[in-house]
């Protein structure tokens, strides 16, 4: 029955935006744009609470009190969302500031992705490229979808919309994932890290010697001329991908406070004895590296309409492996606020860097707030705060009790 939820959902949401694919005219009936945009919503919920219920079956249902406060946080953190974009949308007119919020954005999706695996369960992931590139070529074979059924069918078919890709490059990323998870499912500590690493290289190496994506020439991608919600594209890709990072923080916070997460955390503490204990290691694996590459291929599909040329050196970029990591260390990787504060701080810094000095300082600054906050803070700015609250609360404890004696 969740399956059929599940199907329901994704028809829903793919179904929303299959008016504004048949219109031929420039311009977009609004009330197209708002059915697309309720329709995405509505479908999306739908799968979550599929998915969560299905979790929650496996691993243990939550308390009354837990399932009221998730759907308040969901509730909240999707009206500030939509307050957001709207503000957002109404007040800023420079182009450069959407183009900046989605690379911040963007870093989100992924640190908390990365999270999910490395943070929670404690397997360090350095594939980061492999999960973000797969989201990102399944979107240029499925924008080159309607011109091959064209040239070999004879067959018209309307452009593939883009959440509908994004929900794609998920799937597939997820898959990867969850194979990955599978065959590496002996390996710990660093061989796990490096078979990530060999994964990137493997994964880089088939797309550059991939003629129909480009190989390593690359390959344009032209942007659609109208953007479904009204406004530029890249406000369009912005709003999609502030939709994507509400979306994954929710899931991480989800995790945090349920079973689950508590599973992670055995993991992440003593596999050996969570084994001995009874908690399934394996099956807890695997959903952590498939909703892992899961959000990092979603959070890579738009990648070639943000940067209309894509290529193996673009979407294998070093900086997203190392900001990825980096992120979560510097904010926290013990609670799901962490990767969001690491990734504001580092991405508007790494913003600033670019506008005002050059773009190849941005790894050098990583580096030396990473080297730091290792030093100062190995904890994060989360644990550093969490630490300093305990040795507030234990200094007040004390002095009661030195004031009662």
């Amino acid at each position: 029955m969740r399956t059929v939820w599940i199907v329901v959902g994704l028809l829903i949401a793919i179904g929303a935006w299959m008016p504004l694919n048949f219109s031929h005219r420039g311009d977009i009936p609004f009330f197209a744009a708002i059915l697309a945009f309720v329709g995405t919503i509505i479908g999306g919920i739908i799968v979550l609470v599929a998915v969560v219920t299905w979790l929650h079956h496996r691993l243990g249902r939550p308390s009354n009190e837990d399932t009221t406060r998730a759907g308040t946080f969901w509730i909240a953190a999707a009206v500030l969302g939509i307050a957001f974009v709207v503000l957002t949308r109404i007040f800023f007119t420079n182009e450069y500031y959407f183009f900046a919020a989605y690379v911040v954005l963007q870093y989100i999706v992924l640190s908390t992705a990365w999270n999910i695996l490395g943070g929670y369960t404690g397997y360090i992931n350095f594939g980061t490229g492999a999960f973000f590139a797969m989201g990102a070529y399944s979107s240029v074979v499925m924008h080159k979808m309607p011109a091959l059924t064209q040239a070999w069918f004879g067959v018209h078919t309307p452009a593939i919309p883009l959440p509908v890709m994004i929900v794609v490059g998920g799937i597939v990323s997820g898959i990867v994932g969850l194979g990955t998870g599978y065959l590496t499912l002996r390996l710990r500590g660093v061989f796990f890290a490096i078979a990530t690493l060999a994964l990137a290289v493997v994964v880089q190496t088939l797309i550059v010697n991939w003629d129909y994506v480009g190989g390593s020439r690359g390959i344009y991608i032209i942007r659609p001329a109208n953007a479904p919600l009204g406004g530029s594209y890249i406000q369009y890709l912005y709003t999609l991908m502030l939709v994507l990072a509400v979306i994954s923080v929710g899931i991480a916070r989800t995790i945090e406070r349920s079973t689950l997460g508590l599973g992670f955390a055995a993991i992440r503490d003593d596999e050996l004895a969570a084994e001995a204990g009874g908690v399934p290691t394996l099956g807890l694996k695997l959903i952590a590296t498939t909703l892992s590459g899961a959000l990092m291929g979603m959070a890579g599909a738009p990648l070639p309409y943000y940067v209309t040329y894509l290529d193996p050196g673009s979407s294998f970029n070093l900086a997203y492996a190392v900001n990825s990591v980096a992120m979560p260390v510097i904010g926290g990787m013990t609670s799901w606020i962490g990767p969001v504060i690491g990734s504001i701080l580092l991405g508007t810094i790494q913003q600033l860097a670019t506008v005002t000095i050059s773009s190849a300082l941005n790894l050098l600054i990583v580096g030396l707030l990473l080297i730091g906050f290792v030093i100062i803070a190995p904890n994060g700015i989360v644990g550093l705060v969490q630490a300093r609250r305990r040795k507030r609360a234990g200094a007040v404890e004390a002095l009661a009790q030195q004031r009662t004696a």
